[in-house]
Parts: C-alpha cells; structure tokens; sequence
C-alpha cells in the first residue's frame, strides 16, 4: 500500500509523493496524474540524468503535458546516490563533477572506468527499486493495471533504463539517449541485445561524456525491428526543445491516450 506524503493539484494535475523501501532503502518516489482521473491509464516512467532528482524541472514540465494532454500517468524516483537520498552538500559536490563531464574537462573523452563501473553497480541497485515502483503505481486506482507502459531516460537515464527495460515485459516502449556503449561494457550490451520494443534514441554530435561512435554502437545493439535514431549538433546538455514533440507523438502512437480530465 502506498501512503502519500504530499499531494498538491494545479492546472488540472495531481502531483503526488510517497516513499518505497526496497532491499531495507527508502527510495523516494512522485507520480503526476489528471486531476481527479480514475480507472486503468497509459503510464510513462521517467529517470533522471546524473546530478538530477526525480522532480528536475524539464522532467516534471513533460509529466504534466502527458497528463494533460494525452491523459497520461508519470512516474519518476531518485537514483540511488541522487535526490532526496543524499545531502545537500552531496547533490552539490555530484553536479560540479557531472558538469565537468558535460564540459569536457579534462580530456577524457568520456567517462573513466572508475565512473563505468559505479554506474553499474547503481543501475544494478536501481533495477528492482523501479520494479517496486511500477507495482506499487499499478496498484493506484487512478493508474490501475495498463499494458501501455513506457520508459524515458537519457544519460544516466539510459544507463539505469537499458538493463532495467530489457528485464520488465511490462514496458511496451522506451526512449533512450545520450549514452553510449564502450569496449567491454558486456553487461549494457546483453541488456540493449534483449530490448525488441520500440525505441527512440536521441543522440548530440558533439557530446562530450558520450562520444559519438559509442552512441552509435549502443543504437546498433538494440534488437528492436522498430528503432529511430534521432541525431542533433551540440553538446550533452543541447537537446533541442522539438525533440520534446517527437517523444509525445512516439508515446502517443504506441501507448494510445485517454481524455485528460479537465477541471470545471
């Protein structure tokens, strides 16, 4: 049973958080939803980016479209070592060293290996905790049991959204980017081999953390027969604001939409 800690409605959307504890961790978790909706609708899980929190304001911007627009539930949840799971002065300290990557500083090209493999142990940390999470939504009766489930998440995102999609049947399509696949990233690799729904892969030419060869590598693992690669000039951070469009239609086309209710 999910006990909501805060609720607040505005222009004909809820916003509602609540807690998990998974593996003896408390997880924090939001859902937006139409205001006063019921019954079984389509429902979008969204992670974050590195640095990012499960309320980032472009995040929390495109949940409410969702749900106004296309009558959508959206789901999100803090990272393991993100958010509201670690102090203020941690969430400081993380977003200037992932603005150096994004910057480029340094040289490295992307990543080090150090940084690959935290990112893998926290994907495989994240994993059951957005299982927790899609069974514990599709219990509400404003969500209910839906086969439309979708996943969003670039960057970090992608890193946690590839192993955790490519386990969960119930997700019918994803939109990743902004992430790449290197030499000897076995497990990232089996993970984008199993993922046969639809994708949407959203890529920057000039992408400093993932350069563009291991883009194209990770596009080229997924097994899906429906797969778009959307490439765009610019840096990690430069997606331009239409591709926002493209995401609606895509979720649109492959999870359907329900009337958005619309306050008197």
């Amino acid at each position: 049973m999910v006990t909501f800690t805060r609720e607040r409605t505005e222009n004909g959307v809820t916003e509602r958080l609540f807690d998990l504890t998974v593996a003896g961790e408390r997880v924090p978790a939001v859902i937006w939803s139409p205001e006063a909706g019921r019954g079984a609708r389509p429902l979008v899980l969204m992670g974050h980016g590195g640095s990012q929190h499960k309320k980032i304001g472009t995040l929390a911007a495109r949940a409410r479209q969702y749900a106004q627009r296309l009558g959508y539930a959206t789901l999100a949840i803090d990272a393991p070592g993100h958010g509201d799971r670690i102090s203020r002065e941690q969430a400081e300290k993380l977003a200037k060293e992932v603005g150096e990557r994004v910057r480029g500083i340094g040289g490295t090209g992307g990543p080090s290996a150090e940084l690959m493999k935290t990112m893998a142990e926290r994907a495989q940390r994240a994993v059951p905790e957005w299982k927790a999470a899609l069974d514990a939504a599709q219990e509400l009766d404003f969500v209910g049991k839906s086969d439309a489930v979708g996943y969003w998440g670039v960057s970090m995102g992608t890193a946690i959204g590839v192993p955790f999609v490519a386990s969960e049947p119930r997700i019918k399509c994803a939109v990743f980017g902004l992430a790449g696949l290197r030499a000897g990233a076995t497990a990232l690799e089996q993970a984008a081999n199993a993922i046969t729904i639809p994708v949407e892969f959203v890529f920057q030419w000039e992408d400093a953390v993932a350069p563009r060869e291991t883009g194209i590598a990770l596009f080229n693992a997924f097994a899906s027969k429906e797969k778009t690669m959307h490439v765009n000039p610019g840096g990690h951070v430069e997606i331009p604001n239409f591709e926002g469009g493209s995401w609606l239609s895509f979720f649109a086309r492959h999870l359907g939409m329900v009337k958005a209710h619309t306050p008197a």
